[in-house]
Parts: structure tokens; sequence; C-alpha cells
């Protein structure tokens, strides 16, 4: 049930949910978020569920602590408080992500990394004051916990969720309730069969290339078929997220909640600093606001700019995994961002070409550093793209037109929806009836193949 583009989900949870989620009054929508929510997660993470339960509470605890009401002076024990749950979070993440690598990596629990940075910032935001009314335990509870992001994000913030609203008594603000309506139902389903689609009809379709590659050895492939195999892999990882990241937003649509835009065109982007501005982009404001900018941000000497990005993009690369690959894979974006920052800025401003360039070739190579973890399968893979030290080309020199016979038609679908042009019109003529009629059709070919299928699992439910 933990797969959104299981059928147990798609034609039991949701729909039952839904259904009470809309007819009971909007004071008990909170609760019952709540509560439904644990009952999703604990259908994929059991005894984990205890685990979130616990700092749900205790980060609720300790916000209280850190609320600092408008116009009074902080004091330093709100801001110890502060330091202190931020610690508490950050040694539980820390902890859970080298018991996973060093001991056995199902005890990472489901949705840590995406939970836990959401009550990073709820305390945060609390003490910088963002929030006008202390929020009730519920809504906290709620946001935290809330099924659509859980597992895989977006990071929300609690002011993208709940509302603040002035009232003329006494200059106090309440938090307003979300409007439940037919047409934020209708958009969410729309963005939930889109997404559907791009998870079960071409991130899995390529799942199966980057799989059947990986079988084969990377010693024993060619470098026409190294290249497809990590062109089809960025493409995998693009449509697993993203989908995913419709199907949650199309989601929060339907409880009321606005569009969290999670993913921007991000294979148009200009380099890779622009890329990373679109790809996983709540991520990304995350780290900006709660790392970057606290570092000081761009606001300093070159040398400690240099310093804020080179930690950051390390963090990152922590973030989504201990292993060496992870770190490394981290770093090399820093330094291209650093490139594009203090060397090519001007140049890349004359002629965008050459980001875009820097966008289609050191794209994909990243995402091959971030698929094998092995060192060694890795610099082997590497030769084979570029076969300067060994005999890449000439090995199996037929694969290539095998694969591409077989997999072209997701390989075209998925470059014709990175083109911005083609996926807005989708959206923006979801209402046409040629288009729902699509939609339709979309949605039961993928439960088609979904039922076929082994159900296989979002590929960020690792981190």
């Amino acid at each position: 049930m933990i797969n959104f583009s299981g059928l147990e989900f798609i034609f039991r949870f949701l729909p039952v949910f839904m259904i009470i989620y809309w007819i009971i009054p909007s004071t008990y929508r909170d609760a019952f978020l709540f509560v439904g929510s644990l009952v999703f997660y604990a259908s994929g993470a059991k005894w984990f569920t205890l685990l979130l339960l616990g700092l749900v509470f205790v980060n609720y605890l300790f916000g209280e602590l850190v609320w600092v009401m408008p116009g009074r002076r902080r004091k330093t024990q709100q801001r110890q408080m502060l330091i202190a749950i931020v610690v508490i979070d950050a040694v539980v993440l820390i902890v859970f992500k080298v018991l996973a690598l060093k001991v056995k990596s199902t005890l990472l629990p489901l949705g840590l990394s995406f939970y836990i940075f959401k009550m990073i910032s709820y305390q945060a935001d609390l003490y910088l004051e963002k929030m006008h009314k202390r929020p009730s335990f519920m809504q906290a509870a709620a946001y935290f916990t809330m099924f659509p992001q859980i597992a895989q994000g977006p990071i929300m913030r609690f002011t993208q969720g709940w509302i603040e609203k002035p009232t003329n008594i006494r200059r106090r603000t309440v938090y307003m309730e979300r409007a439940v309506s037919l047409q934020k139902i209708e958009d969410g389903l729309s963005f939930f069969v889109i997404g559907l689609g791009m998870k079960v009809l071409i991130a899995d379709r390529l799942g199966i290339l980057w799989n059947e590659i990986v079988k084969i050895g990377f010693e024993s492939i060619s470098t026409p078929l190294a290249w497809l195999g990590a062109v089809g892999y960025s493409l995998e990882l693009y449509f697993d997220f993203w989908g995913y990241s419709l199907m949650a937003g199309g989601i929060g649509l339907m409880l009321g909640f606005r569009f969290i835009q999670n993913f921007i065109h991000p294979y148009a982007a200009c380099g890779i600093a622009d890329f990373y501005r679109r790809w996983h982009a709540t991520l990304g404001s995350w780290f900006r606001d709660y790392v970057y900018i606290p570092l000081g941000g761009s606001r300093c000497s070159s040398a400690a700019v240099i310093r804020n990005l080179m930690i950051v993009w390390l963090l990152t690369g922590f973030w989504h995994g201990g292993t060496l690959n992870f770190i490394i894979w981290g770093l090399a974006l820093g330094l291209m961002i650093v490139w594009e920052k203090f060397v090519v800025k001007d140049l890349i401003r004359r002629v965008p070409l050459i980001g875009h360039l820097h966008v289609i070739i050191l794209i994909p190579l990243t995402w091959v550093i971030f698929a094998i973890t092995d060192l060694k399968e890795l610099g082997m893979y590497f030769t084979r793209l570029f076969p300067f030290f060994g005999t890449g080309v000439a090995v199996n020199r037929g694969d290539f037109g095998k694969y591409i016979g077989i997999y072209w038609p997701f390989l075209a679908a998925g470059v014709l929806l990175c083109v911005p042009v083609f996926y807005n019109l989708l959206v923006w003529k979801r209402k046409n009836p040629l288009v729902i009629a699509l939609l339709l059709v979309i949605f039961w070919v993928s439960v088609y193949f979904a039922s076929i299928s082994a159900g296989n699992p979002f590929m960020y439910f690792s981190f």
C-alpha cells in the first residue's frame, strides 16, 4: 500500500481515505490526516512507525519551547532549545544512515530523510517568527506525517500548507481551513494520472534497460550502449521521481493543500546550478535557506562562497547515501557549480548553448556516479563511456542496435516530455475532452502494467 503506483493504494486506501476526508467536518481533518498517514506509513514501515511517533511528539514539545511571540526579544534559552532539537533530529538521521550502511540497508526507516528535514524547517521557522500563531499539536503532527509526502517528499514548509489569516480581534491570526473543491479534486486527479503514467509507462520500462546492462556486466558493453545506459538511467530517475512528485502534489490538491511544484523542467536548464534549482526544488530550497544562507551564502568573499557551496553539496551527497560514490557525486556537482559561477559565468550568459550542453552531457555522467555504488564497477563503466584506455568501442558492437530497437519508444517519450512545451500543453489543456480521454487511456494502461509487474517501488524510497 505504501507504493502510489500499487493497485492496493489506488483502488483501496486512496478512495476510502478521500471519501471520509471530504465528508467529515473540516475541524477534524487534521486529526484524520494524522491517523490515516500513520496507517499508511505502518503498512510499509511497521515498527519504524514508533520512531516516527516519538519524533513527532519530541519535535512538537521542543517547538513549544522554541516558539517566539512576534515582537518579543529572543532569549538565549530559546536559541538553545532550537540547537538542541536540531542536533537530536540530525543525530537520529546520521545514526540510522550509518546503521543502514554498516549493518543492514533495511535499518533505514522509510522516508526518514524527508520527514527529519520537515521537522528541522518547522523548528527554524518557529524561531525565525515565520509563523505568527503557534500551531496546534494536530496541525504539526499532520504536517510531519502527511502521507503524500512522508516517503519521498516534496519537503513542504508548514507555512505552505497551513495558511495564516489575520483577524480584527487584537490583530490576532488564525489558520485558515483548507478549502476542498471539485475543481481541486479534478486537477489533483489529472496530476495524479500524469505522474502515474510517467512512473509506470516510462520510468519502469527504462528501468528494465538499466537492469539489463547491469546483468550483462559493464566490462561487456560497448561505448554506444554505455552512453545509452547513462541516458536511460537519467530519464528513469527523472520520471520516477517527477512522477511521484506529481502524484503527491495531486493528492495534496485533493486534500485542499496548494500544489507543491518539485520539478521545473530541469533538462531545459542553462547550466548545472540552474538544473538543481529546478530538480527536486524543495530539497534545493531547503539547503539554500537552512544551510547555505546561514553559512553566509553569496554575500561574502569568493573563497567563502566556494566553501559554502562545497559544504552544501557534500551534505547533499551524504543525504542521498553514505557510500563513497554519493560523496563523490555531491563534490563533483559542487565543483561544476563553482566552475560555472566563477570561471564561465559570463561566457554562459553570452552563449546559453554552453550551459545547455553542460546539462545534456554532464548531468547523465553524474547520474552514473549516483547509480553505481561500487567504485571498481564505476571505474569500469567510465572506461566504456570514454574508451581511451580500453576496448569499449569494440566490445559487442551489435548490442546498441539491439537495445535501442527495443527501448526507443520510451526514450523518445521521455525526451519529448523533457521539452517544456509538450508537458505544458498536456497540463494547460487537461480540461479538453481529447486530453481527458488521453488521461483515461494513460490511467488504465498504467493500471494494466502495474497489475502484471512486481510493483516496482519508487527509487527515492531508499533515501
